[in-house]
């Protein structure tokens, strides 16, 4: 199975930081953020690793990165040219995974404790569609929230104000190669973006879309005070 990690938007809630470099290059603890995303896939098993990020920090990525050589894997990379969301970064990926193929999505700044191999296990055992990570939040409201019914997700409702449950979604996705078929036929929000809870909506009314949780920390360190906790969460970790 293939990874990609995407690495790009804008860092806006992290500003002045991101004014003159990419989030995804911020420090966690001793490590670059992205270093946690490239060590998690390489640990699954998962050797060729596409890279998509914006220009502004194109350079560093690939000083620090390189062919990915030094991290056991392969790396590829592609630039997305403008923000125009997750499900749009996503389509840059249809030339690097082949028809017929499954692959692993990584949002690059999502840290977790758990490893990808069960999640992974299950997915290829997954006949076809995709699969999201879940995890239980203490404030559903400021995520993706997956409305269940007899275990099952019926639909993710983006930032609910009434949550339906207490499950997140995560940034971990793993979908097979219609994804790309799906994102054709998406139309930005009133974001002007391609939102990747429409597509797993898609996978979800078709019956397609599958689930696992995680049961160790997670944390989307896209925020001054979400970054200063994963820094804690990957220094006790390490300790």
């Amino acid at each position: 199975m293939k990874g990609v990690v995407l690495a790009g938007g804008t860092g806006s809630r992290l500003r002045p930081l991101t004014n003159i470099i990419n989030k995804h290059l911020l420090p966690v603890g001793e490590l670059p953020m992205i270093q946690y995303a490239i060590e998690k896939l390489c640990k699954a098993g998962i050797q060729d690793i596409l890279l998509i990020t914006g220009k502004q920090s194109a350079g560093l990525y690939l000083e620090y990165l390189g062919s990915g050589e030094t991290f056991g894997v392969r790396l590829t990379y592609k630039i997305q040219e403008k923000a125009g969301g997750i499900a749009e970064a996503l389509g840059l990926a249809k030339e690097f995974v082949l028809y017929g193929e499954k692959f692993v999505v990584l949002l690059g700044d999502n840290l977790f404790e758990d490893s990808l191999i069960p999640m992974i296990d299950a997915f290829e055992k997954q006949e076809e569609g995709a699969m999201v990570i879940l995890k239980k939040v203490a404030d559903p409201r400021r995520y993706g929230v997956a409305k269940m019914k007899d275990g099952s997700i019926q639909r993710i409702e983006e930032k609910p104000e009434h949550p339906s449950s207490s499950y997140a979604v995560t940034g971990i996705y793993l979908f097979d190669s219609t994804v790309f078929d799906i994102i054709k036929t998406q139309t930005p929000s009133e974001r002007g973006e391609l939102e990747i809870t429409d597509v797993n909506n898609v996978y979800a009314a078709a019956g397609k879309l599958t689930h696992e949780f995680f049961t160790g920390w997670w944390i989307d360190a896209g925020t001054h005070e979400s970054l200063f906790q994963a820094t804690l969460f990957v220094r006790k970790e390490d300790s």
